[in-house]
């Protein structure tokens, strides 16, 4: 989900669609990484993103793909902007796609804030040190690799490993050593089958953690271009 903006650039010069690129002309002004609309000319509008610039063509990676794209009904309309999440207190407990769109049946976000999913610069010099350890109840995590509040956790597994156990565990028993207050927790599951995603938020609904958490899910068989 973006921010909503005026469209700033458009061309219809449009040359090659295969799989989820789409390739049209030079377009003057566009930035690497910049998000895109795609009007078809049946009307729909497809979301992309600007991956690759060049004097000669610009390339977009279509979210969804682009077997729907008529190379000469269609244009790319520019934004101007990178890919932004709507923020607010009221996304603890909710549930959304790669895309940051809720799919959990609940209303849209009412954002106090858009910010960019690539983050800001930070600056080693005046971050302050983490030092509020978090324990989460696994003796390997706590003692081999201590987790600090701020830190990501990425858990990688094969085929029938206990990730998803492991990962729910974490999120039930985390807690700030020392500390009363609660915290949040961002949960991003990539890739991942319905029968896990569903394991995943009935383990949050059962374990009361699902008010505290922010979960991010894409399923298997969802744009791989949303797991970047």
């Amino acid at each position: 989900m973006t921010e909503p903006s005026l469209y700033i650039r458009e061309t219809k010069e449009l040359s090659k669609a295969k799989g989820s690129l789409l390739i049209a002309g030079s377009i003057s002004g566009v930035q690497f990484g910049e998000i895109v609309d795609v009007w078809l000319s049946n009307g729909e509008v497809k979301r992309g993103q600007a991956i690759d610039i060049s004097e000669e063509a610009t390339i977009v990676q279509v979210f969804g793909g682009v077997s729907e794209v008529d190379l000469s009904g269609s244009r790319l309309r520019c934004k101007g902007e990178t890919l932004k999440l709507p923020v607010s207190i009221d996304i603890l407990g909710r549930t959304f796609n790669g895309m940051g769109d809720p799919i959990d049946g609940g209303p849209p976000v009412v954002p106090e804030g858009y910010l960019d999913i690539n983050g800001q610069p930070i600056n080693p010099a005046t971050r302050e040190p983490p030092a509020e350890f978090i324990e989460t109840g696994i003796s390997a995590i706590d003692g081999l690799n201590v987790l600090v509040r701020g830190q990501k956790l990425p858990i990688f597994s094969g085929a029938g490993l206990p990730h998803n156990r492991i990962v729910a565990q974490i999120i039930r028993q985390a807690t700030v050593k020392g500390k009363e207050e609660g915290f949040a927790i961002v949960f991003a599951a990539i890739g991942v089958s319905y029968d896990d995603a569903a394991f995943f938020m009935k383990n949050l609904e059962q374990t009361g953690a699902r008010e505290r958490t922010v979960a991010f899910i894409n399923t298997a068989s969802d744009p791989v271009i949303e797991r970047i």
